[in-house]
């Protein structure tokens, strides 16, 4: 592909080495994930690099947990030319952002959150609530109930031309309140390519324990 576009995120200094400092280190989780990838028509989208430190919240109630993110997701895409906006953010089940109105094919990078649900296997009909910040994400904190899932969109960004685009993120917090019982989290990428042949693809991640 001709074309190469990049969003980073990185969320280091001071914050993020408290969480990995000495006297921290040893109630902190580093989760290793492997990588992803999955073509459909027009479309491949891969995951490198992911991985989760996984730590009690600051709350300290035993009710609730931390984590902070990482990962790496590049989707090579051939598109009709688009037009930027205005960008309504996902609808419904994420990366669904409009198109209808919207102008552009998207790609969403996110994390779906369940407690006490097993995210094994998910679908467009699971019923969830999406989580957003407008451009890049900074982080999430959000209470969670017994049998929720929610998910949360790190990023979504226009592919306006055919090529490659890459959403990269390091160590976006994530605190959870309110989940007693056991809580997963996986990444998902979502591509919509519109036009007259209009496409839907997703990646989902290795589902990981977060307490």
């Amino acid at each position: 592909m001709s074309r190469f576009r990049s969003i980073v995120i990185t969320l280091a200094g001071a914050v993020a080495l408290g969480f990995l400092s000495p006297g921290a280190a040893s109630a902190d989780t580093w989760v290793p994930l492997p990588d992803g990838h999955i073509e459909g028509p027009g479309v491949r989208i891969t995951s490198t690099g992911e991985r989760a430190i996984i730590s009690p919240s600051l709350a300290s109630n035993g009710a609730g947990r931390s984590a902070w993110l990482t990962g790496n997701v590049v989707a090579d895409v051939e598109t009709p030319d688009g037009t930027v906006g205005p960008n309504n953010g996902p609808k419904g089940f994420p990366g669904t952002n409009n198109s209808g109105t919207h102008g552009s094919s998207n790609l969403t990078v996110g994390y779906v959150v369940g407690c006490q649900v097993s995210l094994g296997a998910l679908s467009a009909n699971t019923s969830v609530t999406v989580l957003m910040t407008p451009g890049v994400s900074a982080g999430f904190s959000f209470p969670l109930s017994p049998g929720e899932v929610k998910w949360l969109a790190i990023n979504n960004i226009e592919l306006i031309k055919s090529g490659a685009y890459t959403i990269q993120y390091q160590d976006v917090p994530m605190d959870i309140q309110g989940c007693a019982g056991y809580a997963q989290a996986r990444q998902f990428a979502v591509v919509e390519i519109i036009g007259a042949d209009y496409k839907k693809v997703t990646l989902y991640g290795q589902p990981f324990s977060i307490g």
